[in-house]
């Protein structure tokens, strides 16, 4: 009996000595996220500029609280996120808004699996990660996630080549009727300038081509350019019938002032092939958007202090009085708090 115990005991210390080793060398557990909310007014007396966020007319509105987890383990690695509230519905099928992921084979490459933000486009759907806390129609109107696998070969700093089979567009799961093929490629002409090939395509989400890049010059300026065309439809064949068809060009310049502040100027340029997606059902209208905003950091907490005025080329929009207008304009305070 004595020798049982002897035995029971020389397991359980070699047991207690396996576990500390997994925890000392178990990487820990990243948690990130944000919270954000808001005050809009639009002059006109009602929420009439229809990009994603922020529809709260004259209120004291909610973005979404947003929860990231993430950990990296030898060459395997994952990254779960979820978020709650009116943005987060606006942005996913559901509250998981990442779930993915990646085995890196070496240096080279690397493969990835799973529910991911888009890798189309300049902005992002948490407001922590964009200047301006409105967002562009180039945006609302592109993918927000892809769900599906890629594959990413980083050749050197300069250059990387991602490839990749994805779901839908926002797409939890694909509902049969086939697959996007989706591409990226990423250039470093010169220190500090990055740029952004982006193509995906499928018969049921359409084609959209973007080019995303940006360019750090010097300590305070940065400057940033989104152009992409998105139809309905295969690569190269143009449907004017039904569906998502436009194009449009926006410019980013942002300035840190002092440590604490910064401004940035948004201008857009979005045109509307059928008129389907602004919903005048007329061909060929267009908006010009132009956003000034301000980042006035105090810790963890950004604040955000917006003005906004869209002109289109049509009678979109209504005045105070309820007439139509061919122009709308807003001012939005937010606070996003990050950690």
């Amino acid at each position: 009996m004595k020798l049982k115990f002897t035995l029971l005991g020389l397991l359980l210390y070699i047991s207690s000595i396996s576990v500390s080793a997994q925890d000392e060398d178990s990487p820990g557990l990243t948690i990130s996220g944000s919270v954000d909310t808001y005050y809009k007014y639009d002059f006109s007396g009602s929420s009439q500029i229809g990009t994603s966020f922020a529809g709260a007319q004259n209120s004291i509105g909610i973005g979404m609280v947003d929860l990231a987890f993430s950990q990296t383990w030898g060459k395997a690695s994952f990254v779960g996120e979820v978020a709650f509230g009116p943005r987060a519905e606006a942005s996913a099928p559901g509250p998981v808004q990442n779930l993915y992921i990646t085995y890196a084979f070496n240096d080279l490459i690397s493969v990835t699996g799973g529910f991911m933000g888009t890798f189309v486009g300049y902005e992002v759907i948490s407001p922590a990660a964009n200047f301006n806390y409105s967002t562009s129609y180039l945006f609302s109107n592109g993918p927000f996630q892809n769900g599906g696998v890629k594959v990413n070969f980083t050749f050197s700093e300069r250059v990387g080549l991602m490839l990749g089979v994805f779901n839908n567009f926002d797409s939890y799961t694909n509902d049969g009727s086939g697959l996007d093929l989706g591409a990226q490629l990423y250039l470093m002409p010169v220190e500090g300038w990055d740029l952004y090939l982006n193509f995906v395509s499928s018969d049921d989400s359409g084609t959209e081509i973007d080019i995303t890049t940006t360019y750090q010059a010097g300590d305070k300026l940065l400057i940033g350019l989104n152009a992409a065309r998105r139809t309905r439809g295969n690569f190269f064949v143009e449907d004017t019938g039904e569906g998502v068809n436009f194009s449009g060009v926006a410019g980013y310049l942002n300035y840190s002032v002092s440590d604490p502040v910064a401004l940035g100027l948004r201008y857009e340029y979005f045109h509307d092939d059928n008129g389907e997606v602004l919903g005048t059902e007329n061909a060929g209208t267009n908006v010009s958007a132009i956003t000034l905003s301000a980042n006035i950091h105090a810790g963890p907490i950004t604040l955000i202090p917006e003005y906004r005025i869209d002109m289109a080329s049509m009678d979109i929009f209504s005045n105070s009085s309820g007439d139509p207008a061919p122009n709308a304009s807003q001012i939005i305070i937010a606070a996003v708090y990050a950690f």
